[in-house]
Parts: structure tokens; sequence; C-alpha cells
């Protein structure tokens, strides 16, 4: 396949991250081709979907970053939903953080954005939490997308419908660079060929495999497992963000719980009794009546993560290839003003200040390499 118009873009990962890109791209005409090498392998099909700037305890840049992403997603979720038919989930429930005592609420980075919750409060709001907690903090600005049943498939028809040329079980071998320009890409397909692809630009977002592309890129996995249980319809209302765990009620009942954090599992696959268990023990600490409850699933995933945990967003150091890797924890939360900042950075929009900012924090040169 040879893609050669003024307007032709090639994506390099075809997670959460590149099909936003690719859907803001084709909805504004362009040719886009995403080259994908196990789509169902991208965080975006395993995290739990939360809009958690505040809960998640972000600061200064990512915090700033995180709440005008926010700002964006309702507009964005809104045109995917219209030009798909299909309901994403988005839902503002609520976010609330349980604390055991005092003094660790009010050192919480982001405490000043919350509702304080007494105890009563705290039962109030979520309904059997454990006795153990005796404060919380509710972000009402907080909320979730169910990402992996709904948002992941909308985008994919999305995209499809704006002309979207998706190769899956792709994977790039070689970049094609002349004088330090990218134009194209040598790519061994589902059927063992190796083909060339070429592009006017292209745009790099393999998540945790993306140094397999760009040698000297500084984006490492952290592995996560997850699981899900059944509950009663509504049983919990908000979600119930503890310090190892965390509760993402889905509006029928299933209930997403996450997640562990494994800095030295590498691309190691499955669940483990380990994993599962300090899982378990997470759902017994804040819910105990939930401990009871069904295992539906069981999964794991690995989040690309920079070594400040900070995205990479922009130019890279050859021209005409850009970066949106490194969204660690939040590439759901993030994912509306990436693929915004990295369509008006291509086409060279006026930006805003604030944009400005986030692209000179987030920049791939801040790293020595």
């Amino acid at each position: 396949m040879t893609a050669n118009s003024k307007n032709s873009i090639l994506i390099i990962g075809g997670g959460l991250i590149g099909l936003s890109i690719a859907y803001e791209f084709s909805r504004h005409k362009f040719k886009v081709s995403v080259l994908s090498k196990n789509r169902s392998e991208s965080a975006g099909f395993v995290a739990a979907g939360m809009l958690a700037t505040h809960a998640e305890g972000l600061e200064d840049d990512l915090l700033k970053f995180g709440q005008q992403s926010q700002s964006l997603i309702p507009e964005w979720i809104k045109n995917i939903e219209e030009d798909t038919g299909i309901e994403c989930g988005l839902r503002k429930c609520g976010i609330v953080v349980p604390f055991m005592n005092m003094k660790d609420l009010k050192e919480f980075p982001t405490y000043k954005y919350g509702e304080y919750l007494n105890q009563n409060n705290l039962q109030e709001e979520i309904n059997g939490i454990s006795p153990i907690w005796q404060h919380g903090l509710i972000f009402q600005q907080d909320g979730q997308i169910d990402n992996r049943r709904r948002l992941m498939r909308a985008l994919e028809r999305a995209c499809s419908l704006h002309g979207v040329k998706f190769q899956e079980g792709s994977e790039v071998k070689d970049l094609i660079i002349e004088s330090n320009k990218i134009i194209g890409a040598k790519v061994l397909n589902a059927t063992g060929e190796l083909k060339e692809i070429h592009c006017e630009k292209a745009i790099l977002c393999s998540g945790a495999w993306s140094n397999k592309v760009l040698k000297n890129i500084p984006v490492f996995p952290v592995k996560g497992q997850m699981l899900s249980i059944q509950g009663p319809a509504n049983f919990l209302k908000r979600v119930l963000f503890g310090p190892n765990t965390y509760l993402v009620p889905r509006d029928d009942g299933l209930i997403v719980v996450g997640a562990t954090v494994e800095k030295d599992a590498n691309f190691l696959k499955g669940n483990t009794p380990h994993g599962i268990n300090q899982l378990q023990e997470g759902i017994e600490s804040l819910l105990p009546e939930a401990s009871g409850w069904p295992q539906m699933e069981h999964w794991w995933g690995f989040r690309p993560t920079t070594p400040d945990f900070k995205p990479i967003i922009g130019k890279s150091d050859i021209e005409n290839l850009f970066l949106a890797i490194g969204h660690y924890r939040n590439g759901v939360l993030f994912s509306a003003i990436t693929s915004d900042l990295i369509y008006k950075l291509i086409q060279e929009k006026t930006l805003q200040k604030i944009e400005i900012n986030f692209l000179e924090k987030f920049r791939f040169s801040r790293f020595k390499i």
C-alpha cells in the first residue's frame, strides 16, 4: 500500500490514543492509515475508564492537562456518538477518595478541589464502605467512560465511517527516513510479507511498545492486573478510589476492580495468583460485602510509562514524525486533548498559551538520550 497524497497520515499504533488521533484527522478529510500489531492488547481495552483528574491527585502541569482534557471530553464524546450511534457510557458520577485519618486527607494534592465527607457522609455516598475509613473527599467533577465495551468500539466504528484504513497484524520493522525526514515505514503484515507504506507525516502512538519502533524512546511497561465483579444494579453509584484499589461501577451493576502496579513485570502476560489476591484484598478493605460477589472476568495490560510519568507529545527529532506516547495511568483521560493538540500542531493552527505550555512541558527533548 502506498499513500503519497498531501494529506496522508500514517498512525503507528491502534490503541485508544492512536484511534483518537485517527478520528480527529479523518473527520477533517485526511487520508489516514492505522498500523497495529495487536489492537486488543492496547491499554485502551484494559483500562477502567476513569476520568480522575482530581481523584488521582494529579499535580502541576498534569493537573492542568487533565482539567483541560476533561473540559473537551463531553463535546468529543458527543461527536463520536452522533457519528456512530454508539453510546459511550460517559458519566459524571463523581469519585470518592476515602482516608483513614485527617492528616492524609489534608496532604492529598488536590484536597482543595474536593468536598469533605465525614464518616456518616461516607456511608451515605458509599453503601457498605468499610468502617476503617473515617474521612473522605468527593470530587463531583470527576467521572468515567465505559472504554472497554463502548468507547473503543465506537472509535473503531467512527474511524471506519470516515475512511480510515486499518492494517491489523502489522508490525513496523523500520522507519524509512531520508535526510532526517520520515517518508514511510517498512511493515511486516499479517501474511508475513514485508511491504513499504509511504506517507506525508507519521504519528507514533504505540504505547508501551513505542521503543520497539524508535529505540531511544524512554517508554517502558508497567503491568496492571484487573478483574470485574457483578453487583446489584445501582448498588454503587460513585467510583470508589482507594489508595491501592479502585472500584468503578457501570450502569448495569458490573464493577471494574483495579489495578496492580508491577514495574518489573516487563511484558509478562497473564494474571497471577498474587495479583488477583491483591485485588481481592483491596475489595475487602473498601467494600467488604462486594468481596462475595461473583467475579466475571480477569485481565491485564501494560501502561506506557516514562521516567517522569509524564506523556511525550509533539515533534520528534525526525522531521514529520510526531509522538503521542507515555500516558501511563491516564490514557482515557488524556485522549481528547492529545488528539486535539496533535491535530493543531500538524496543521500549524494557532495555539492558546496553555496549549503551547503543554507542548513545551511534554516535549521529547526534555529527556537527555
